[in-house]
């Protein structure tokens, strides 16, 4: 493990003090790799508090560009960088706030052809989509990529929160254990037509970066198994515990997905 530097060592003095995270922990922060799906909402609190804390090296799924409507939640980006692709406004950020970043851009949408490939090369996937058939996608391609996955959503006032691991084996759920199939279309609205209060999106984004940060360090108690849903109007959190469905289809005891491709 690469000693830190001393220009290091005061830039993460905060998370060095740290009885669980110390030198060693940081060490391990600055080694890893994480995949952030999306540059929104979710994905910018998520990149910056990320990139703070020295995870290094960031990967950015995302194909779009920077719109005037964003920039009520999406604080990575800014009036300037309206027309701008997202993964370029989100690596100026990341680099602003620390050189010690590898930000690597993926400017393309996830889809059931590029997912196994764009994953590959990291440790920890964190899902900040706005869509379902992107978490479910995710969800499937995490599994059979044996890879964790944080993810959050958030619409409205309200957000959730989970960790999946289910390539693990009990007691760990996989998204589909608590959510079997998508819901119709139009069941559910998407914040374009129901709405988001900017801040949720930030509290949600930053508690995501925290259980990335947490599974990279191995600290604390993982939200596998515990599905968290925040209450934004009522400032109450709930955390629900949740175990593996032996009926479901892609980790149960009788698999229906059994590879992405033939799935999706």
């Amino acid at each position: 493990m690469t000693a830190l530097q001393e220009e290091q060592i005061q830039r993460y003095a905060r998370h060095i003090v740290l009885r669980e995270v110390g030198g060693i922990g940081q060490s391990k922060l600055l080694a890893a790799k994480v995949l952030l799906i999306g540059a929104g909402g979710l994905g910018s609190p998520l990149l910056m508090y990320l990139a703070a804390a020295g995870v290094g090296t960031i990967g950015v799924v995302d194909d779009d560009v920077v719109s005037l409507s964003n920039l009520q939640r999406q604080i990575a980006h800014g009036t300037a960088d309206i027309g701008r692709a997202k993964v370029d406004s989100a690596r100026e950020k990341a680099n602003e706030l620390n050189p010690d970043v590898t930000f690597v851009p993926h400017q393309t949408r996830l889809n059931a052809g590029n997912v196994m490939a764009l994953l590959a090369d990291y440790d920890i996937i964190a899902d900040g989509s706005d869509n379902f058939d992107t978490r479910f996608l995710l969800n499937d391609a995490c599994y059979f990529a044996k890879k964790t996955l944080v993810s959050a959503a958030v619409l409205q006032f309200d957000g959730q929160l989970s960790t999946y691991k289910a390539h693990l084996g009990a007691p760990h759920p996989c998204y589909r254990c608590i959510f079997p199939e998508p819901p119709p279309e139009g069941a559910v609205p998407s914040c374009a037509t129901g709405g988001v209060l900017g801040a949720m999106a930030g509290i949600m984004g930053t508690m995501q970066a925290t259980e990335v940060l947490k599974e990279i360090l191995d600290i604390g108690q993982s939200m596998s198994g515990r599905l968290l849903i925040h209450d934004g109007l009522a400032s109450v959190a709930r955390t629900i515990g949740v175990k593996p469905d032996p009926n479901c289809a892609l980790c149960g005891e009788t698999p229906r997905i059994t590879d992405l491709g033939g799935h999706h």
